[in-house]
């Protein structure tokens, strides 16, 4: 990937970074940079994510869903980063279109959903991949027992038609032991909110036929742009000026892909950004947008709101195009000689000046196209990118006590043990008005 961070400086936008601040900013970058390399090196919990390349066999992957190579569909049963980085995947990619594998995501419980997926599924032609770490994930585990039954009710073998992807012992681990399922292990000392570049997030993408091999090239070929500056690398560009324009006011980055295809990329961006840099009262709030879709919904709040926002756009330069045809109408005529990816690259670039002429800062990431190698270099730049940011901001980017507070009390409210977190939603203060 490529990183324009001009329109964020100083001389451009406010809040803004001078020159001369990025250069000072820059000795920190290359002690950070030390600190990576050291955690990269002695495999430490975290820093491991950025091995990835060197770890993942793609033919290990392959080997596992070859059972299930030939599925109309893949259900992967996932929550957070056990399912958004294959999302981001097949959805840039392709999953779901007449002639391709349909790769579906359960990460929510909603039952309405999650039964209006398994009443149109051919479960008969459908894949299942069920993924946790520890194999206890609440979210996962019920939705895998409701998937499970929604098979046998329609008289499918589901050991047939599932690959476990989880750790090295748990219920899930014990599941595929005892059914002799295909499984894949989630790396030691990955995150899952790191881990799209391992078998996590490349199954469904395995199932789908995408090229696994050029994910994983595309991300090495990024891991080799890690350098001690931040003039020298993009991912550590991006992480040292997010950070700088977080700590001078900037305190939301909407991130805003224009490619319909990279809009999961902003979903699986926003947790990677808020999970990991969300921690001791610090961190820069992200926000999901769609370009051309929210320069008519939210581009006014950018350009003429707080001067509390970053603007991360994302873009290829090279897409499939397709012609406008010539409209009756003369005022329409203009259409006629352009394109629709003409259109788009007209709505980014008049979108990206308009924040520029009113001050607003804005970052430019860029693709040659969206491919797996392309893919794979934008996935581990921005896991890079957090990491960097995260020894800057001085916290642990691969924690999230957070999250499991809210655990917590979710599993003591279903009788799975007493918390005291369970309690404390029983003292939730109340100002109801009714009607």
């Amino acid at each position: 990937m490529d990183v324009d961070i001009g329109n964020a400086l100083a001389s451009v936008a406010s809040p803004g970074v001078s020159r001369e601040s990025l250069e000072r900013l820059d000795e920190h970058v290359t002690r950070a940079h030390e600190r990576i390399e050291e955690g990269m090196a002695n495999g430490e919990h975290g820093y491991e994510a950025l091995n990835l390349p060197e770890r993942t066999d793609p033919d290990e992957i392959r080997s596992a869903v070859e059972p299930v190579a030939d599925a109309e569909a893949i259900v992967t049963v996932g929550i957070g980063g056990s399912a958004l980085g294959a999302a981001t995947i097949t959805n840039a990619l392709g999953g779901g279109s007449e002639d391709e594998t349909e790769a579906v995501y359960l990460d929510n419980v909603d039952p309405e959903w999650v039964s209006s997926h398994l009443e149109r599924l051919p479960l008969e032609e459908t894949a299942v991949n069920v993924v946790s770490r520890s194999g206890t994930t609440a979210e996962t585990l019920a939705n895998f027992l409701v998937v499970r039954e929604a098979f046998e009710e329609a008289n499918v073998d589901w050991t047939e038609r599932t690959i476990v992807t989880t750790g090295e012992s748990g219920p899930l681990r014990d599941l595929a032991d005892r059914h002799d399922l295909p499984s894949l292990e989630v790396p030691d000392g990955v995150p899952g909110r790191f881990s799209a570049l391992s078998a996590v997030g490349m199954v469904a993408p395995a199932v789908c036929g995408h090229d696994l091999d050029a994910l994983v090239e595309g991300a090495a070929a990024e891991a080799e742009t890690l350098t001690g500056s931040l003039f020298e690398c993009p991912a550590y560009a991006y992480g040292a000026a997010s950070y700088a324009l977080d700590q001078r006011g900037a305190g939301t980055n909407a991130v805003m892909p224009y490619a319909e295809s990279l809009e999961t990329s902003a979903e699986w961006f926003a947790q990677l950004w808020a999970e990991s840099l969300g921690k001791d009262d610090l961190g820069q709030t992200p926000v999901r947008a769609l370009g051309a879709t929210d320069q008519h919904s939210q581009l006014q709040l950018y350009r003429a709101g707080p001067r509390d926002k970053l603007v991360t756009f994302v873009a290829p330069r090279e897409r499939e195009d397709r012609d406008i045809p010539t409209a009756e109408a003369d005022a329409l005529s203009y259409l006629g000689d352009a394109s629709l990816g003409e259109l788009l690259e007209a709505e980014f670039e008049a979108t990206e000046a308009s924040l520029a002429a009113a001050g607003r800062p804005n970052v430019r990431i860029e693709l040659e196209r969206v491919d797996e190698y392309e893919l794979g270099g934008l996935l581990y730049g921005l896991e890079a990118a957090c990491v960097l940011a995260g020894e800057l901001y001085g916290v642990n980017a691969f924690d999230q006590p957070a999250v499991e507070w809210a655990k917590k009390a979710t599993r003591g409210l279903l009788g799975g043990g007493e918390f005291a977190e369970a309690d404390a939603v029983e003292a939730k203060t109340k100002l109801r008005i009714e009607r």
